[in-house]
């Protein structure tokens, strides 16, 4: 359903003449549409589930966080603003996301489940927090306390 809200969020951008947000909304499309022909050959006539589609989306947030750390080093601060515009566009379709402690809390809960002890058990701590909470956090940061967790 994830698809049909990108859709007709594309359709009320160009009833209301917001270019920001229609080259924004087409640049998500594009890349779900790659993603869907790469999907093609691996068997998933559909496309990708909705939990690939929170998963790209929350990929083109990350890209373009670090598109604003070299904008603003360079002082290229008009083009950090663009991308600022363009991430606030992407996180209307992405669930609320946790809050550092939530993030802990969701980590010692797979740990705990897992019976993770070591380094060892973190891929598949990591995998299962990805199944979990698809869109829902920074798994960078879930990374780092799983490893802080483990070690």
């Amino acid at each position: 359903m994830l698809r049909e809200q990108i859709k007709s969020a594309l359709k009320t951008a160009m009833v209301a003449k917001d270019a920001h947000a229609v080259s924004t909304l087409r640049l998500i499309m594009a890349a779900l549409k790659d993603r869907d022909i790469a999907a093609r050959t691996q068997d998933k006539p559909d496309g990708i589930s909705d939990e690939e589609i929170l998963s790209l989306m929350q990929s083109m947030i990350k890209q373009r966080r670090d598109s604003i750390t070299m904008y603003e080093n360079g002082g290229r601060l008009e083009l950090a603003e663009q991308e600022a515009k363009e991430i606030e566009v992407i996180e209307t379709f992405l669930p609320k996301q946790m809050s550092e402690d939530e993030i802990g809390a969701a980590v010692d809960s797979a740990i705990a489940e897992l019976g993770a002890t070591s380094l060892k058990d973190m891929g598949p701590t990591m995998k299962a927090i990805r199944d979990r909470f698809a869109g829902q956090m920074d798994f960078g940061k879930a990374s780092a306390i799983i490893k802080s967790r483990l070690a």
